[in-house]
C-alpha cells in the first residue's frame, strides 16, 4: 500500500474519532481541526518511508503534538495555557491509548454539536459528514450539487457559528434530549436517502453514503442503547441497504422493487434488521422510524414480492400519516392501498395530493403505474413525462423513459 492510500484510509476511518478527542482536549473547534490536518500532511511526508504498524495511533499522537506546536506559536496563547498544559501531560505518555468508551463519547458529543439547532439543517448534515464522515469538501460539494467554495464556505461558517455562540460540546441533558436526538437521527437519515436513492447523477445508489449514515447509526445506537427511534432507524436503513445489490442491473439501470431479484439481496443484513425491529418495538413509545422499520422488514421477509403483506402496510402506513401527516407519507399510504385494494383505490387518495406533490417526480411516477396497470394508456403517458422532467438522476430518467417507449409501442 502507498502512502497516498494509507492516508485516505486512515482519514476516512480515524478522522472523526481523532477529531472529537482533540476537541474535547483542546476545546477549539478549528485548532483541533488544523491538528489533525497538519498530522495526515505529515503522514503523506513520512509513511513514503514506510507505514507505521498502527497507522491510527501514529496520526492520533502526530496530531496531538501539531495542536501543541500550533499553541505555542499562538501570540496570545495565554487564555489557552490550561489546554496547553494537559496536552504537554498527554505527549509524555504517547503510548497511552484513550479507551472505546472514552473515544466514542467523545464522538457523540461531536455529533451533537454538529447537529445543533442554531445551525441551519442543510449545515448540519454537511459538517457532519465532513467530522465524523470522513468525506472531503469536495465530496460533500459533489452531494450536495453545489461548488467546492461554496460548501467550503457554509463549513467555515458553521465552525465560526459553533465558536460565537458558544454551542456546547455536550450531549444534552434528559430535558433537551428528545428534541436534540430527533434533529442527529434526521441528519443520519437524510444522509442515508442521499445515498440510498441518489437526487442527482448516474448512480441509483451512492453506497459511500449509505454506509456513512449506518455507521453513524450504530455510534448512536451503541452510545444509546435504550433510545428506540434511534434502534429503528438503524433498522431501517440496514434493511433498505440489504436490497444494494438488487436495486440496479448490470448497465446501471433502476429495477424496482417487484422485479428485483432476491437472491441478490443480503440475508444476514435482512435477519440483523428484523431483529432490530423487534427489539425497537418492544422499548413501546413507538416512533416514526420503528413504523417505518417495521413496513420494510415486511417487504425485505417476503420471498417473492406476490407473498408481501400488503394488507398489514397499508395498516402501518395509517399509522404513521397518524405521527407524520405529510403529503410524502400520504402518497406511500396511497400506493399501499393500491397493492391491496385495487389501483382505483390508490388514485382516489392520489388524487388529493395533486397540489402539494406536483413538483415531485415520484407522485407523477405512482400514478403513471396505477394508470398503466388500469390501461389508460395517454394517462400514463403524461404522467411519465411529467416525471421525466422533474426527475434529477440519470438512472430514474432512463427507467422513466424505458416506461414511455413501452407504452408508446
Amino acid at each position: 500500500m502507498d502512502a497516498r492510500k494509507a492516508v485516505d484510509d486512515v482519514f476516512r476511518a480515524e478522522y472523526g474519532r481523532v477529531l472529537a478527542t482533540l476537541i474535547r482536549q483542546v476545546g477549539d473547534f478549528e485548532l483541533a481541526e488544523d491538528a489533525v490536518q497538519d498530522a495526515l500532511a505529515a503522514a503523506l511526508r513520512h509513511w513514503s518511508r514506510g507505514i507505521p504498524q498502527n497507522p491510527g495511533a501514529w496520526i492520533t499522537t502526530t496530531a496531538r503534538r501539531k495542536a501543541i506546536d500550533r499553541l505555542r506559536r499562538d501570540a496570545n496563547y495565554a487564555h489557552k495555557l490550561e489546554a496547553l498544559q494537559y496536552l504537554v501531560r498527554l505527549q509524555k505518555d504517547d503510548d497511552v491509548e484513550l479507551s472505546e468508551s472514552a473515544i466514542g463519547d467523545d464522538q457523540l458529543k461531536l455529533i451533537f454539536m454538529c447537529c445543533h439547532p442554531a445551525l441551519a439543517p442543510e449545515v448540519r448534515v454537511a459538517l457532519t459528514l465532513r467530522t465524523l464522515g470522513g468525506l472531503t469538501t469536495p465530496e460533500i460539494a459533489k452531494a450536495f450539487l453545489t461548488s467546492e467554495s461554496t460548501m467550503a464556505q457554509r463549513i467555515v461558517r458553521a465552525k465560526r457559528k459553533i465558536k460565537s455562540a458558544g454551542i456546547p460540546y455536550v450531549v444534552p441533558d434528559d430535558r433537551q434530549l428528545p428534541e436534540r436526538l430527533g434533529a442527529v437521527l434526521a441528519v443520519i437519515y437524510l444522509i442515508f436517502n442521499e445515498g440510498y436513492r441518489a437526487s442527482y447523477g448516474d448512480e441509483v445508489v451512492r453506497e459511500d453514503l449509505a454506509a456513512e449514515a449506518i455507521r453513524l447509526g450504530r455510534l448512536v445506537c451503541h452510545l444509546m442503547p435504550n433510545e428506540p427511534e434511534a434502534v429503528g432507524l438503524l433498522a431501517l436503513m440496514i434493511l433498505h441497504h440489504a436490497r444494494r445489490e438488487a436495486r440496479s442491473g448490470a448497465d446501471g439501470s433502476l429495477v424496482l422493487l417487484p422485479d428485483q431479484d432476491r437472491s441478490l439481496w443480503d440475508r444476514r443484513a435482512i435477519a440483523e434488521g428484523a431483529a432490530l425491529v423487534s427489539r425497537a418495538m418492544e422499548m413501546g413509545d413507538r416512533g416514526p422510524y420503528q413504523v417505518q422499520a417495521a413496513i420494510a422488514a415486511i417487504h425485505a421477509e417476503a420471498q417473492a414480492a406476490e407473498h408481501t403483506d400488503w394488507r398489514e402496510i397499508t395498516a402501518l402506513y395509517a399509522e404513521l400519516q397518524l405521527m407524520m401527516p405529510t403529503p410524502v407519507v400520504a402518497l406511500n399510504r396511497a400506493v399501499a392501498v393500491a397493492m391491496a385494494r385495487g389501483p382505483e383505490a390508490g388514485l382516489q387518495i392520489m388524487a388529493e395530493l395533486a397540489d402539494d406533490l406536483d413538483g415531485y417526480h415520484l407522485f407523477h411516477s405512482a400514478r403513471a403505474d396505477l394508470f398503466r396497470r388500469l390501461g389508460r394508456v395517454e394517462d400514463a403517458l403524461a404522467c411519465y413525462r411529467r416525471a421525466i422532467e422533474l426527475a434529477g438522476n440519470e438512472a430514474e430518467r432512463a427507467f422513466l423513459a424505458s416506461r414511455v417507449r413501452e407504452l408508446s409501442e
